[in-house]
Formats: C-alpha cells, sequence, structure tokens
C-alpha cells in the first residue's frame, strides 16, 4: 500500500481554540486601550504570538517597551492555558476522529503541523495524542507560516517526501506554507477564504472515505 504523510494543523482542524485566543486576545487589547474585533482575530489564525502581538500594536497605532510587550505575551499565555485547562474530548470538531481512526486502520503516518506552543497539552486534554506519529508545534519552529518550515520538519519526521503529504489547514497562511512546500493542501473553511487551497471542505464531515482513499492512490 503506498504511504504518505497526513499533517495536520492544530487550531480550527482539530479543535475550535480560536475563540480562546480571541477572547484573550481581546482582553489584552482592551487593557492596552485597543479594540479588538472578530475581522482581526481571523487574521492572526496561522500566526505567532509574537507577529500577533506586533499586528495589534499596529492596529492600535501603539508603542509600548520590550519589557512590557514580553509581559504581555506572558499574561496573554496564561489566559489562553487557563481556558485550555478546561477542555476534554467534546471540543474535537466533527469527524476529526473518524478521519483519524480510518487514516491509521490504513496505515498511514500522521503529524501534527502547528504554530502553537500549547499543542501537545491541548492533544492530552482531548485524548488524541497517541494518534499521532509525530508532533511539529511552536517550540520546534523558528519561522511562521506562510513559511513551510513547520511542515517540512513534520514529513522529515514522518520519513515521507514532501511531494506525498497533504496537509489539513485552515488559515491562508497555512494553506500557502503547504503549497510552497509542494504537498498537497486541503482548507478547512470557507472557499472564498481558502481558495489557494487545492481542495476545500467545510469540515470533515464533508469527506468521505473514499476521497482520502485518492489521496493515498495518487
Amino acid at each position: 500500500m503506498n504511504k504518505k504523510g497526513f499533517i495536520f494543523d492544530l487550531d480550527g482542524v482539530i479543535v475550535d481554540t480560536a475563540k480562546y485566543h480571541f477572547l484573550a486576545w481581546k482582553n489584552l487589547a482592551k487593557s492596552i486601550d485597543i479594540d479588538f474585533t472578530k475581522e482581526q482575530n481571523e487574521q492572526l489564525k496561522g500566526v505567532s504570538r509574537v507577529k500577533s502581538l506586533e499586528k495589534i500594536l499596529e492596529w492600535g497605532n501603539k508603542t509600548i517597551s520590550e519589557e512590557q510587550f514580553t509581559s504581555l505575551m506572558g499574561k496573554k499565555n496564561e489566559e489562553y492555558l487557563s481556558f485550555i485547562a478546561t477542555m476534554d474530548d467534546n471540543e474535537i470538531l466533527p469527524d476529526v476522529s473518524k478521519v483519524l481512526n480510518y487514516l491509521i486502520a490504513q496505515k498511514q503516518p500522521i503529524s501534527l503541523g502547528s504554530a502553537s506552543k500549547n499543542a501537545r497539552p491541548i492533544l492530552e486534554k482531548v485524548n488524541l495524542l497517541s494518534k499521532f506519529d509525530a508532533i511539529v508545534d511552536g517550540n520546534d519552529v523558528s519561522k511562521a507560516k506562510p513559511d513551510p518550515e513547520v511542515f517540512l520538519i513534520a514529513a522529515k519526521a514522518l520519513n515521507i517526501k514532501p511531494e506525498d503529504c497533504i496537509v489539513f489547514e485552515d488559515s491562508v497562511a497555512g494553506v500557502q506554507a503547504a503549497n510552497t512546500a509542494n504537498m498537497i493542501s486541503i482548507g478547512i473553511g470557507e472557499k472564498e477564504v481558502l481558495h489557494e487551497a487545492d481542495y476545500v471542505f467545510s469540515d470533515f464531515t464533508e469527506m468521505e472515505n473514499s476521497f482520502i482513499e485518492e489521496l493515498i492512490n495518487r
């Protein structure tokens, strides 16, 4: 049987932690008198914590000291961690487990490829950690998406060539990273937003096993 590498982003693909990021960023922005909208939060998907705070300061036309910057990043992460501490397997997005189990049954290597530095604790909370052959997260990379670094490291960890990897992503930056890495990109979300992806599904409930089988055999 063919072996392909299946690489999953975390936030917005496996679990919806975007809502927790939004709350934590909104509270942070409010603390320095910046209004922060859901539309702006969309632009932070797949973006590192440092770059996210830089963008928020830019939107609010604010300059702060390096010390305050570091302090705010720490506070944001603490609040976010307090939200994810309450997570359980009810947070897994629809049919993600079905797709993971199908890939495992087909003996296909699976990796996480996420900018999140909290990926492991989140996967543990929702009881999915054991499903992955490799975990590549924000602790393993120095370049943020759309740089393909996270996916290239994941491919190497699975011992699969980049052109034989399939990436599931919900962000524009993530789709661009997969395309740059010469991998098949599958957008999870809105077609209008993720039009650069090779395929787009609103969620995993739309994905038939026959489609995954075709990916494995191509």
